[in-house]
């Protein structure tokens, strides 16, 4: 090889050997932006505003794509997508698992997929927690069934700040906490059933069928959970819930005092003859004594159930302005005073039978 060719091929060696370390600082650069982004963007916590751990079910059959999608109407992650690359790099599609799972705040997505591949739900208990209950009935059932602090329970229940937090804008959560049959985990918060429970009954007045009925009633949810549980207080029986909501509803409007029993009871709930009423508990002066107060009283007495609510908001149209017991369970209804006189007669001739 002469030296000309030597002299031409040396160049070309030293421009291979520069551009072949240029190519690699490039690629460590894009290699490390990239491994940072995917850092960033699914190692990296994610936050939601409502109070922490959520409940959170996967249904036995969901597929990946509705577990996602409800993480992400319920704001527990910001992104459908990366979820969703996070679990493809995971091979999640069909390997996550059903159950009840308490997710903390701050998971990250990988952390999320994790969990729901672990399959590693908190413990479980089924709670039957009974329509129409009062609130320091509903503090000892979970107490007993759960192991909370019933005290604790209660001052959270009346405790401004926090309700507000929640969405609750009254000075007691009583009438705002939906009864029904619940699993709960066991290690479960007073904080967090309050909300849980509140959530459900928040859910009977998203539909926009309740909306649109409140707007021609003219009437708040405040003064819906206040009838719905008066009418809880009057009957067992689901069937004569609208009836007994048309009632009140009739005497609403014509001004009439409501002359509701539970609102008594409501007075003497701490008494151990509370279910028994007197003449001398009719003039307790109270604004829930609807014997001697007009309208609604300032707040529910109870917690209602979905069919009192349902009832308060959809009343049985009828001319019913009375309504007295039959003695089976149910109850007699009258257009007339002098129709309900002659019903609680006979309610009263029936229960003289009785002794």
């Amino acid at each position: 090889m002469t030296k000309f060719e030597k002299f031409l091929i040396k160049p070309q060696k030293d421009v291979i050997k520069k551009i072949s370390q240029n190519e690699v600082v490039v690629s460590t650069i894009v290699f490390g932006f990239l491994l940072g982004l995917l850092i960033f963007t699914f190692f990296t916590p994610n936050y939601y505003t409502v109070p922490e751990p959520i409940e959170f079910k996967i249904e036995s059959g969901s597929t990946l794509n509705q577990v996602i999608d409800r993480l992400h109407r319920e704001d527990i992650i910001p992104s459908k997508s990366n979820m969703k690359i996070a679990a493809f790099l995971f091979q999640a599609a069909t390997n996550i698992k059903a159950g009840y799972y308490r997710i903390p705040n701050g998971l990250s997505y990988f952390q999320l997929i994790e969990l729901f591949l672990e399959g590693r739900p908190g413990k479980q208990k089924l709670v039957t927690i009974q329509e129409g209950i009062w609130q320091h009935n509903m503090a000892g059932l979970l107490k007993s069934e759960l192991g909370i602090d019933s005290s604790k329970f209660i001052a959270l229940s009346k405790n401004r700040t926090f309700l507000w937090t929640i969405g609750i804008k009254q000075n007691n959560a009583e009438g705002y906490l939906l009864p029904n049959t619940y699993y709960f985990f066991t290690n479960s918060k007073e904080e967090d059933i309050i909300v849980k429970l509140k959530d459900k009954m928040d859910e009977i007045f998203a539909a926009d069928s309740v909306k649109e009925q409140m707007k021609k009633l003219k009437i708040s949810k405040h003064q819906i959970l206040t009838l719905a549980s008066i009418i809880d207080g009057e009957s067992n029986i689901e069937s004569e819930f609208s009836l007994i909501s048309g009632v009140y509803h009739n005497r609403l409007k014509r001004g009439m005092l409501l002359q509701a029993d539970p609102t008594v009871q409501y007075l003497k709930r701490d008494s151990k003859r509370r279910n028994k009423i007197y003449y001398s508990d009719l003039e307790k002066d109270s604004p829930f004594n609807t014997y001697k107060h007009r309208g609604l009283p300032p707040a529910p007495i109870n917690n209602p159930g979905k069919a009192a609510v349902l009832a308060a908001i959809f009343p049985e149209r009828h001319n019913f302005y009375y309504f007295v017991a039959d003695g089976t369970g149910g109850h007699v209804f009258a257009r007339t005073a002098g129709e309900h006189f002659r019903n609680v007669n006979e309610y009263r001739r029936w229960r003289q039978s009785q002794k």
